[in-house]
């Protein structure tokens, strides 16, 4: 029997020693949250009690054992352990990535087997979280591995969209990677999402340079000219509206990302840097291309700050609010798409 009622937001905890707990706890404080979704924190009880008393905070959480006994209208706990665990706020600890790893498993695991809905997860350390188990550069490439398709780092407000060629590969690397093959497949990644996660019927897309000035005619190396203009145009011929590659430096500045439903960076530090400066705080990271939604603040885990209570919870907010308005938006996708051939019969 399908399960009716609020979207279930599964929550990964994150590094128990930075600001994720926090983020979850300031945002699920305001009850008018509970009348949008149901929040699962896969966590523990005993885990997050402690985080309770630290912050002050007066919310209160509905502890369960199985997904079985989620409850809307409450804040549910999934103890994915029972142990106490020992908190050093703001220091990089091997056990504290541990049990990041733990939470975040278990919720992979609750979304493949659609427990939850949507996937929102606080931030992990990515050196803490390394293991046997966990050997990624992050959460995308992770999610990727679990559940298939074709992922991208897609950063996004409503208004402003940065994707990826290339995320977390050394910057002496990047070229190497960006091959005909992979543009053609991050373009359709991107081009699908805005279709079918946004709502926009005929996209519109940026794609930057990899050399400074998009290498000048060949002059600021080759790149450009060899992989990316052919590509692109190769693209373009297909019908799709995609454009480039522009130059980096200017294109932010001179406000022409504002003309593009999506700007596709070539590597992680020429997309984030513009993206975090416009949006900071405001920002979600979304993993396009799955067959399942996952968001996340478009920060760290701030150890500098870790603890102290003044963490702002707006970017962690609005992960919650776009995976929940992603699902809807593909939800309708799916029901416009699944039979156009019959609903085009009827009206004749």
């Amino acid at each position: 029997m399908k399960r009716e009622g609020l979207i279930r937001v599964g929550i990964s905890i994150g590094d128990l020693n930075g600001i994720g707990a926090e983020i979850i706890l300031k945002t699920f404080e305001d009850v008018r949250m509970l009348e949008f979704c149901t929040p699962i924190i896969f966590a523990s009880i005993k885990t997050m009690s402690f985080f309770k008393k630290h912050f002050d905070s007066a919310i209160n959480f509905h502890g369960i054992n199985d997904m079985s006994q989620v409850l809307e209208s409450r804040v549910n706990v999934l103890n994915v352990w029972k142990e106490n665990v020992d908190i050093a706020f703001g220091e990089e600890d091997l056990k504290a990535g541990e049990y990041a790893f733990k939470s975040l498993e278990k919720a992979t695991e609750a979304l493949k087997n659609d427990d939850i809905d949507v996937l929102v997860t606080a931030p992990i350390n990515k050196l803490t979280i390394q293991s046997d188990s966990f050997k990624f550069p992050g959460h995308t490439d992770y999610l990727a591995k679990e559940l298939g398709g074709n992922s991208l780092m897609f950063m996004v407000t409503e208004d402003f969209k940065v994707g990826l060629l290339t995320d977390h590969v050394p910057v002496k690397d990047v070229p190497q990677y960006i091959t005909a093959k992979l543009i053609e497949e991050k373009v359709q990644t991107v081009y699908d999402s805005l279709i079918q996660d946004f709502r926009i019927s005929k996209p519109k897309i940026a794609v930057l340079g990899i050399n400074p000035h998009a290498g000048d005619n060949g002059v600021i190396g080759d790149e450009d000219e060899k992989v990316l203009k052919p590509t692109l145009l190769k693209i373009r011929e297909k019908g799709k509206l995609v454009y480039g590659p522009y130059s980096a430096d200017s294109f932010f500045g001179s406000k022409n990302y504002k003309n593009f439903d999506a700007i596709i960076a070539s590597y992680h530090d020429q997309g984030l840097i513009p993206f975090k400066t416009l949006t900071f705080g405001e920002g979600v990271n979304y993993t396009a291309g799955l067959n399942k939604v996952r968001t996340s603040p478009d920060h760290g885990t701030a150890f500098e700050i870790a603890g102290k209570g003044t963490a702002d919870e707006s970017s962690f907010k609005a992960a919650v609010f776009m995976a929940l308005e992603i699902y809807r938006n593909r939800k309708e996708y799916k029901k416009l798409t699944k039979n156009p051939l019959k609903k085009a019969s009827k009206k004749i």
